[in-house]
């Protein structure tokens, strides 16, 4: 039963996290287009709590995660490659996340060189991740 649990709180703080890191990178976009002092400045402020608010989520993402590796074992560890490739697909996700706490404080010291078409396509990078580890979660092809 406690696995139950690990992999129902596994997946409620996923869902909280992706839901933020999908919606971080739009409000990116409106900011890269603005050129409103004022929109500039609640969008600071906007993506700022955002980030903060979702960072946990990771965090706890994170946790619930491992303690279901853990919990299922070492033998399940070795002969689940699915899981090695998805772990790198997570790892990257955590980076990206990093880059993004990178991306926030360049638009707070106003030194955004980026356009809105790059914050369009660095939106998309969560979405893709996202279903290929829900592929591989799901199908386990090897």
């Amino acid at each position: 039963m406690e696995i139950l649990w690990y992999k129902a709180l596994h997946l409620i703080f996923m869902v909280a996290w992706f839901a933020g890191i999908f919606y971080l990178p739009r409000l990116f976009v409106y900011h890269a287009q603005t050129e409103s002092a004022e929109v500039s400045a609640q969008l600071k402020v906007m993506e700022r709590r955002l980030l903060f608010f979702v960072t946990p989520f990771a965090l706890l993402t994170l946790i619930f995660g491992a303690l279901l590796i853990y919990s299922y074992g070492v033998a399940w560890w070795q002969a689940s490659g699915w899981m090695h490739v998805k772990l790198v697909l997570v790892a990257l996700l955590y980076v990206y996340h990093g880059y993004c706490f990178k991306l926030l404080a360049d638009f707070y010291h106003d030194r955004n060189r980026r356009s809105h078409k790059f914050y369009r396509i660095f939106n998309e990078v969560p979405v893709l991740a996202l279903f290929a580890i829900i592929i591989l979660a799901i199908l386990k092809p090897f």
